[in-house]
């Protein structure tokens, strides 16, 4: 395998032609995806498992860091809704310095992926898996809210909200009768502010922002956080630290490693899938073609040194980066500049955060959740072939109800089983006894008469392990065995390795009665595997 990069991050290639035009449209949309970024960073950092602050450092530093060392022109990354159920689940299961480790393990599978120039394979996830996973994420997200939306005041002894999708259906179910009448109308009016705020309006402030202003200001103008007993930021985290925390490396169990390799995969794996999927969005909307290598090792470092900042695992956000587009960005500029938007809040209005009702942050995340699930593709299901439907099925249940990884690996192997079916369906045997006489004339008249009696198969598709046994299958049904046996492998498109022995066996058992195998009329790949084959 040739694991040459060309480490070329496009910044450097839009820097030499950079003007003062490309700054101005740069720093438009920077200032645009910063502002819609804030209450989203926070929003994910929660729902994660971890803190409001933790949000805001990963879409700082491994937002800056993925437009300064990425492939692509204007994707922007940071923390997103797709890693909320994974990190939610590693911070419950194996504690924070754990779930630090593994994403910086997730940042060293990202950068050998992309110095392996694995990037490419990304696009052979078939789409049923990728819809699937996406729209189950989805679902995760939904649950997760559902706490904060309404307000649920859980006695001391409920313990915390499971992360296992039917237990925490279960958990709520059972105190669904403690929520709080103040925080879901709170919740409630957000969300429609989110939802339905006017699109000539949301080019001047997003909704999101009006949301967290709007719900900000209403619980300071009722005594502060204490204000009809909604929770804020304050009142469960204590609130935001002005600015990023120093550089701290996290204490490693070696002990402990191996058992934090799968949810490390699990997390390289979505990070590359969601950057990559963005990437291509990026590439339709602005004509572009990204480098997905290059992408794939700005991911990882950006997921290395995020959780020595304090952050959580991020990979590129379609939504954010479908803003930057719309408000102008040109080069990979507006994406640092959004970095150093979100910064500069740090620095000057964390001491505001505290006020930021909880409620409002979960509308914003129930908005982001259902414009991520792929709900209109459900309509078509009727439409598609059952094969893909079961793998759409699969990958969306076990989403919901196993985890991420093993949605993914299943919907692949399904995927491949179901391919490898419709392979071996195209793939045919046709036999005769007596060749054709227009195959008889051609021949006579080239000098190559062929005596009756001879049995003829024609081979139509790919000769593979789906498929080999269809030519003993065939040979089964014939009566006896020919004294020639002719094998037209015109139409075959492909040949491996289980096909190759399947013809090595039937030569054999000829070749041990005294009859013959002519193979006749192949292509290039079966000619050159059977020449390799000897």
């Amino acid at each position: 395998m040739n694991v040459s990069l060309a480490f070329r991050p496009r910044l450097l290639d839009a820097l030499r032609t950079y003007s003062r035009a490309d700054f101005r449209a740069d720093l438009v949309a920077g200032l645009t995806v910063g502002i819609v970024a804030l209450p989203l960073a926070m929003a994910f950092g929660i729902a994660s498992g971890v803190t409001p602050a933790a949000g805001l450092y990963t879409a700082v530093v491994a937002g800056f860091l993925i437009s300064a060392l990425g492939g692509t022109k204007v994707c922007i990354g940071g923390p997103t809704g797709a890693f909320i159920a994974i990190l939610y689940g590693i911070h419950q299961h194996y504690g924070p310095v754990n779930a630090a480790v593994c994403t910086m393990m997730a940042g060293v599978m990202l950068v050998a992926m992309g110095w392996a120039k694995l990037g490419t394979l990304i696009k052979f996830i078939p789409f049923p898996v990728t819809m699937g996973f996406t729209s189950g994420i989805a679902v995760v997200i939904l649950s997760t809210q559902v706490k904060d939306f309404l307000g649920l005041q859980l006695p001391a002894d409920a313990g915390e909200v499971p992360a296992e999708f039917v237990k925490k259906l279960v958990f709520l179910g059972r105190h669904i009768d403690a929520t709080h009448g103040a925080t879901l109308a709170l919740a409630a009016g957000a969300f429609a502010i989110v939802r339905w705020w006017p699109a000539r309006l949301a080019r001047v402030v997003p909704g999101s922002i009006v949301a967290l202003v709007a719900g900000t200001a209403l619980v300071m103008g009722f005594h502060g956080d204490t204000a009809w007993g909604v929770a804020t930021i304050g009142t469960k985290f204590g609130g935001i630290p002005q600015g990023l925390p120093v550089l701290a490396w996290p204490e490693i169990h070696w002990l402990e490693l191996p058992s934090l390799f799968r949810p490390a995969l699990t997390i390289a794996l979505l990070a590359a899938i969601e950057s990559l999927l963005c990437a291509v969005v990026a590439d339709g909307m602005v004509e572009d073609r990204h480098d997905s290598n290059q992408e794939l090792v700005a991911q990882g470092i950006a997921n290395i040194v995020s959780p020595l900042c304090g952050g959580i695992a991020a990979t590129g956000a379609i939504a954010r980066t479908a803003t930057n587009v719309k408000n102008g960005a040109r080069t990979p500029v507006a994406g640092v500049i959004h970095a150093a938007v979100l910064l500069l809040i740090l620095f000057a209005a964390a001491p505001l955060a505290k006020h930021i009702p909880l409620a409002v942050l979960s509308a914003v995340l129930v908005n982001v959740a259902l414009n991520m699930g792929e709900w209109h593709h459900f309509a078509r299901l009727r439409k598609w072939p059952k094969s893909d439907v079961s793998v759409f099925l699969t990958a969306f249940a076990l989403t919901i109800v196993v985890d991420l990884a093993v949605a993914v690996e299943f919907g692949i192997l399904l995927s491949a089983l179901t391919f490898i079916k419709r392979m071996a369906d195209q793939t045919k045997v046709d036999a005769s006894f007596e060749l054709s006489d227009e195959e008889l004339k051609a021949q006579s008249q080239t000098g190559r008469e062929v005596p009756r009696g001879v049995m003829v198969y024609r081979l139509f598709g790919a000769f593979f392990f789906g498929a080999a046994d269809k030519l003993e299958t065939a040979l089964m049904s014939a009566q006896q065995l020919p004294e020639v046996l002719i094998l037209r492998l015109r139409e075959v498109v492909a040949i491996d390795a289980t096909g190759i022995n399947a013809l090595e066996d039937m030569h054999e058992k000829l070749r041990k009665k005294g009859k013959h195998l002519i193979l006749c009329g192949p292509h290039t790949q079966p000619l050159f595997a059977l020449d390799n084959a000897g």
